[in-house]
């Protein structure tokens, strides 16, 4: 499969993930309906989201920025390479 390349479909793509987070949140909300799940579920959303962010963007322009990740696995593997004291991966 190619790399989605069109703007349009990439906005709708960033749309459908809001939606779908919107909608399993609501539900959950719905089934449960105690505002200290509600804290906990957006405290949980939002510190996820930060280890993301942490994960990709930081350590690729602030740590390492000749590094490049494709994912959380290349991360870990990123990660694992430094504490054996590897400087790159091949």
């Amino acid at each position: 499969m190619a790399d989605l390349a069109s703007p349009t479909l990439i906005y709708l793509k960033g749309l459908l993930f809001v939606a779908l987070g919107v909608f399993a949140g609501g539900i959950l909300l719905a089934k449960v309906g105690n505002w200290q799940i509600a804290a906990l579920l957006a405290l949980t959303i939002w510190a996820f989201c930060r280890a993301y962010y942490f994960a990709f963007y930081v350590i690729e322009h602030y740590v390492d920025p000749g590094f490049k990740f494709a994912g959380l696995v290349d991360f870990a593997k990123y990660l694992w390479a430094r504490s054996r004291g590897v400087s790159r991966l091949p």
